[in-house]
C-alpha cells in the first residue's frame, strides 16, 4: 500500500522524549517540481529502514535514480520519525551539494541520540549549513502526515497527551544544537558571570 497502517504511524512518529524500542525510522516524503510561482506534485509516499541501510539513503538512492533535470528546481519535504544519524546527515549534504536546483526541507519527530555526546548533533550542523531547512514536528505536521501518507479511514487526527509539549522541547534543543558555536560560547560565559 502506498498509505502507512494507522497503529505503524501512532507507534514511529509519537514524539516521546524517550522513545524505547522504536528502533525503526519511517520517512514521508512530498517531491514537487518548481515552475516559476507554481509548483507541481511529482511523487509522494514513505519508506522504513532496510536491513543494513538507513531510510535516508534508500531515498537518495531512490531519487538519483530519476535523473532530475539540472535546468529546472525540485523541492522535496521529508517527515521522519527520527533525525539523521551522522553518517546520513553526511551524504545528505552531499548529495545536496551534488543537486543545487534541489532543495531539501526535513520535520522530525524526535531527535536521534542528540543528549548523548555523539556526533549526531555535529551532523545536523552540517547538515543545515548544505542548506537543508530542519525542524521538529508540530501539530500541524502530524496532522498533514495523518491525512497524507495515513492509511486513516477518514478520522480526524488527535494528538496524544504532550505533543505539543515535547515539540517544543525538541524545538529548543535543536535550535541549541543549530547555535553557531561562537554563540553557544558566549552564552556559556554570560552564565558563567551571571554565577548561572
Amino acid at each position: 500500500s502506498i498509505l502507512m497502517q494507522r497503529r505503524l504511524f501512532l507507534y514511529n512518529f509519537r514524539n516521546l522524549r524517550k522513545a524505547k524500542g522504536r528502533r525503526e525510522t519511517y520517512l514521508c516524503y512530498v517531491v514537487k517540481r518548481r515552475d516559476s510561482a507554481t509548483s507541481c506534485s511529482m511523487d509522494f509516499g514513505y519508506l522504513r529502514n532496510q536491513m543494513g541501510c538507513h531510510v535516508e539513503v534508500l531515498f537518495l538512492r531512490y531519487i538519483a535514480a530519476w535523473d532530475l533535470d539540472p535546468g529546472r528546481c525540485y523541492r522535496i519535504t521529508w517527515f521522519t520519525s527520527w533525525s539523521p544519524c551522522y553518517d546520513c546527515a553526511q551524504h545528505i549534504a552531499s548529495f545536496l551539494r551534488s543537486y543545487p536546483n534541489l532543495t531539501l526541507r526535513i520535520f522530525m519527530a524526535r531527535l536521534y541520540f542528540c543528549e548523548d555526546r555523539k556526533a549526531e548533533p555535529e551532523g545536523l550542523r552540517r547538515l543545515h549549513k548544505a542548506g537543508a531547512q530542519i525542524a521538529i514536528m508540530t501539530f500541524k505536521d502530524f496532522f498533514y502526515c495523518w491525512n497524507t501518507f495515513v492509511e486513516n479511514r477518514e478520522q480526524t487526527f488527535k494528538g496524544w497527551e504532550g505533543l505539543h509539549e515535547n515539540s517544543v522541547h525538541l524545538a529548543r534543543k535543536l535550535r541549541r544544537i543549530l547555535l553557531p558555536l561562537y554563540e553557544v560560547d558566549d552564552l556559556r560565559d554570560a552564565f558563567k558571570i551571571l554565577g548561572l
